[in-house]
């Protein structure tokens, strides 16, 4: 629960406007592995994190709410130090998201979100389809195919998007939905200056996490670890 305090301090701010104080600006000061490290530690910070459970929401169904993650820049606080030209590392890094889910025919949900990070130009939107083969129902657990996509705008020096395929599982009880999945995800990042090499790589995902409907207020909580680096979500919104 430590790890989720700051977040829910964030969640009050995540559509104010931030001004931008660690803009990457300086990528052509780092060395390729430097620069790989930096790209590990954004893949995973800016890959899609779900925060909701695999049973679909239905054809009237929408999910949506503002959320926060928090994922711990282990691999690269010198490398973002450097391509900031900064004094300080960026020891966490926080996501702040508006995020919104609709439930279609056929067991389909589609959601997209859009983020602007706190003392950075890293602006970023994600989409996702999201198919449940097995909706789930009283005594079934739900399971559902989830494809991804994130795209990091704002920062001139820097091309860089996720893609993601994964599976989860869920089932409710009551009014708490826990829920779990694995999957992978393919990280494409291209320094625009100096002579730095494109890093395209996948890393592997896992992810769990809860879903609490409260009627008027819905609440998920989960914990995801891409390519070996944790992260913390909180979302805060409505689910019906």
């Amino acid at each position: 629960m430590k790890k989720l305090l700051p977040l829910f301090c964030i969640l009050g701010f995540a559509a104010q406007p931030v001004f931008a104080a660690n803009d990457l600006n300086n990528l052509q000061a780092l060395a390729q592995s430097e620069f790989r490290a930096l790209s590990e530690d954004l893949g995973s910070a800016l890959s899609y994190k779900p925060l909701t459970p695999a049973e679909p929401l239905g054809v009237s169904g929408f999910d949506m709410g503002i959320e926060v993650t928090s994922t711990k820049m282990s691999k690269s606080e010198q490398a973002w130090k450097t391509a900031t030209n900064s004094s300080s590392g960026l020891g966490t890094i926080y996501v702040p998201k508006l995020h919104i889910a609709k439930g279609l025919p056929l067991d389909i949900d589609v959601a997209a979100f859009y983020s602007a990070i706190p003392t950075t130009n890293v602006k970023l939107t994600g989409v996702e389809l999201r198919y449940a083969p097995v909706p789930g129902g009283v005594a079934t657990p739900a399971v559902a195919i989830r494809g991804s996509y994130t795209k990091m705008s704002g920062v001139n020096q820097l091309s860089f998007n996720t893609k993601g395929l994964d599976v989860s599982v869920s089932k409710g009880f009551a009014m708490f939905t826990p829920y779990a999945g694995v999957g992978q995800v393919w990280v494409s990042s291209k320094a625009n200056v100096g002579t730095l090499a494109a890093e395209n790589f996948t890393q592997s995902k896992v992810f769990v996490g809860v879903n609490v409907n409260l009627g008027v207020t819905n609440i998920a909580l989960e914990g995801d670890k891409t390519g070996g680096t944790s992260s913390y979500g909180l979302k805060l919104g409505f689910r019906f």
